[in-house]
């Protein structure tokens, strides 16, 4: 949310809350699909799941297919191959690798490592594009790694000393 705030501010100092809103719909939904996805999972393999996720979002898109049939003979090679590139890597191959990981792990611990997301977003920003981050998009992005951190860290225990304390019991009754 900071790192969204801070990149849709413009040069007026103005902020798109529609933007804003609609990354949190966007969050919303992603979150819906994803506890969806889990008990799916025990019906299907990951490339199944993935499949027919892809499917119920090319239904949802059916309405614009009159739109895309119009448009793609008129748009540039580039534009068409930057859409087969985005249906191929980002959405079968990433959410097949999604699901498949999702099958092995608890959501909630495998959704926290998306929050890592908005960080390497403007990691590669900068360094590929030179969009030179604002402090509060640091200030974001260090926020979102510290809940990965947080959520990924387990307490140790030392199986050891508990070990010791049994055969100590064990042997005084």
């Amino acid at each position: 949310m900071v790192v969204g705030l801070s990149m849709s501010s413009g040069g007026d100092g103005s902020t798109s809350m529609l933007g804003v809103a609609l990354c949190l719909l966007a969050a919303v939904a992603y979150a819906t699909g994803v506890v969806a996805q889990k008990p799916a999972l025990s019906c299907g393999t990951p490339l199944q799941i993935t499949t027919y996720s892809c499917l119920t979002g090319a239904l949802a898109c059916l309405p614009f297919t009159g739109q895309l049939v119009a448009e793609v003979p008129r748009a540039p090679l580039p534009a068409t191959l930057d859409m087969v590139y985005l249906g191929v890597v980002p959405t079968a191959l990433a959410f097949t690798t999604w699901t498949y990981a999702l099958a092995r792990m608890p959501a909630g611990k495998l959704g926290a490592t998306t929050y890592a997301v908005p960080a390497i977003v403007v990691a590669l920003s900068w360094s590929l594009l030179g969009e030179v981050p604002a402090w509060l998009t640091l200030l974001g992005g260090l926020l979102c790694l510290t809940g990965v951190a947080v959520s990924r860290y387990r307490r140790r225990t030392d199986g050891r000393r508990g070990a010791l304390l049994v055969s100590g019991l064990r042997r005084a009754g």
